[in-house]
């Protein structure tokens, strides 16, 4: 692995880091291609319950894809940001809770690849947009279909159709994001919500994200209606019993992830 994409794990946290601030972070065929694979680890490693992801640097989380070699996707088998987008490639969804710190521009692939996160928190100089149309360009248009999903209709499709971007304490007061801090404070929030996240139980969470993704193109009466999967293996886990014994002795829960 090189150093352009920073990688380390404790106390059941991963953090992933792009590390190109010379390039605001700009996602590259490379970068890629080690996203995907610390995807896969987080995504099969047990004692890993939550994943931070962030951007180095003080201009930028992340200006999209590296169009610098002539294309600003990875090679169809992966997609740009891992495949967590879609964009160029399959789409894969992360099975652990993702949270993704944010900061500077967050434009492009960088802001759809921030949309793919299940907790945003963005320091108040983070500046969100999709400027392809201001360059007189437009691909396949993956991240204008997750705007106007997470946001109001009519904001998403201003900031498609001008290019302009949206400041952070708009974002929050559009639900964008779950919270904006000053931006000397981003990492130390980012520590607080992964803590949070490490206070459930791991499988009950990601049994949760999966009926949340597996059902949410359903409609309600569908989604109500049909089992789980992943809902009903979590119900044959160690952890349930130990939710349910904690709950008896009125003790904190002590979680395994088994």
């Amino acid at each position: 692995m090189s150093e352009e994409l920073l990688y380390s794990v404790n106390n059941h946290i991963a953090h992933v880091v792009l590390n190109r601030p010379s390039k605001l972070n700009a996602i590259d065929t490379a970068v890629d291609e080690q996203l995907a694979r610390r995807w896969d680890e987080i995504d099969s490693d047990p004692e890993i319950w939550v994943a931070v992801l962030a951007g180095a640097g003080d201009r930028a989380f992340c200006a999209g894809g590296d169009i610098s070699a002539g294309t600003d996707v990875a090679p169809a088998r992966i997609g740009l940001g891992g495949g967590l987008t879609g964009i160029g490639g399959p789409l894969r969804q992360l099975r652990k809770p993702l949270v993704a710190l944010v900061h500077g521009y967050v434009l492009g692939g960088g802001f759809e690849l921030a949309m793919c996160a299940d907790i945003i928190v963005a320091a108040d100089d983070a500046s969100f947009g999709l400027p392809e149309v201001r360059a007189g360009i437009i691909g396949e248009a993956g991240l204008v279909h997750r705007a106007v999903r997470q946001l109001p209709h009519r904001i998403a499709m201003a900031m498609i159709l001008t290019g302009e971007q949206l400041p952070a304490d708009r974002a929050l007061h559009f639900g964008l994001v779950n919270e904006v801090v000053p931006r000397q404070d981003l990492a130390e929030a980012g520590r607080l919500w992964a803590e949070r996240l490490t206070a459930a139980s791991p499988l009950a969470q990601q049994a949760a994200k999966q009926a949340v993704l597996s059902r949410a193109n359903h409609p309600l009466e569908i989604a109500l209606s049909t089992k789980n999967e992943a809902i009903e293996a979590y119900a044959r886990t160690e952890d349930v019993q130990e939710g349910r014994r904690a709950y008896m002795e009125k003790r904190p829960p002590r979680w395994t992830g088994h």
